[in-house]
């Protein structure tokens, strides 16, 4: 295996470390998993252990797809090699293989990816993503709209093939992840942006079907 080819593995290892479950027990002592959707991103870490872990926890997962993507792109690979580096972060933060293969929803990863690979457009998904999140308050429907968004706009804007099938897949497992969020949405149960939750809920919500 060539040295360019341990990226891939070696990215999935980097995006699967769970820097949400990581910060909120570090610095507030609460298993992020028990509470409120039982996600470990940003946006339950927000509701579990407040602002200050949620944008740490933001900053860390946002990395997991820089990093790996600005490496691949240091070392010269080819586009199709940077997009499967890509894509194993990506999955890493879906399919911890810390967590028993049990992460996150993967919308910070996701943008960090899109910051290495087409940044100025990146700077224009997070515009719709706070516009939509601004109108609504529902970072998951701020997150569908802004990855439905993205394909297209790499589309038109970049064109590079495998940069614009890499947002098409990337942008269908966000969907895919956030169903219980729209079944939520329709019964009228989903958290807003800043509602806060405590393990109690989080225990009634599960008993009822409703964390994810």
């Amino acid at each position: 295996m060539s040295t360019g080819q341990w990226l891939v593995p070696m990215g999935y290892l980097f995006g699967s470390i769970p820097f949400g479950l990581l910060i909120s027990r570090a610095l507030k002592g609460v298993d992020v998993r028990r509470v409120g959707s039982g996600n470990i991103g940003a946006t339950n870490v927000l509701r579990a252990a407040g602002s200050g872990p949620a944008l740490l926890t933001l900053t860390m997962d946002v990395l997991k797809g820089w990093v790996p993507v600005a490496v691949a792109q240091f070392l010269g690979g080819p586009e199709a090699l940077v997009a499967s580096v890509a894509l194993a972060a990506f999955l890493g933060h879906l399919f911890p293989v810390f967590l028993g293969f049990r992460g996150g929803k993967g919308v910070a990863t996701f943008l960090g990816i899109l910051l290495a690979l087409v940044g100025k457009l990146a700077v224009l998904i997070v515009g719709i993503w706070l516009l939509t999140a601004a109108l609504v308050r529902y970072a998951s429907v701020a997150a569908l709209v802004a990855a439905a968004a993205t394909p297209p706009l790499v589309w038109l804007f970049d064109g590079r093939p495998p940069y614009v099938i890499l947002t098409a897949v990337l942008s269908g497992f966000i969907l895919i992840r956030h169903k219980d969020n729209l079944r939520r949405l329709v019964a009228g149960e989903e958290g807003r942006i800043g509602q806060k939750v405590n393990a109690a809920d989080a225990d009634l919500s599960r008993r009822n079907g409703i964390g994810s």
